[in-house]
């Protein structure tokens, strides 16, 4: 964890009920609408979405923190908006 991520707000992205491509659109847009450095939770149940994230990260060059398992199903997904990389 980087100095003062601790003081970075969550935004949070209800994708549970989506399937692909939609938990990335959304999140892309999304990540679209925040700062740099910002974090993004996703919370999502299709089966694919920690692969596709994951993947959509390492392509735009966001930074995928992790994933754990959220209680009745699905996946709490964290990311963070690259400091690095603006969108024209």
């Amino acid at each position: 964890m980087s100095p003062g991520a601790e003081n970075v707000p969550v935004d949070f992205l209800e994708a549970r009920g989506l399937y692909c491509p939609l938990p990335v659109l959304k999140t892309r847009e999304r990540l679209e609408a925040l700062p740099p450095g910002a974090r993004v939770d996703v919370l999502a149940d299709d089966p694919l979405a920690p692969l596709d994230l994951q993947a959509f990260c390492s392509r735009e060059g966001h930074d995928y923190l992790g994933a754990t398992d959220e209680p009745g199903g699905g996946w709490r997904m964290a990311l963070r908006k690259s400091e690095r990389l603006e969108r024209p």
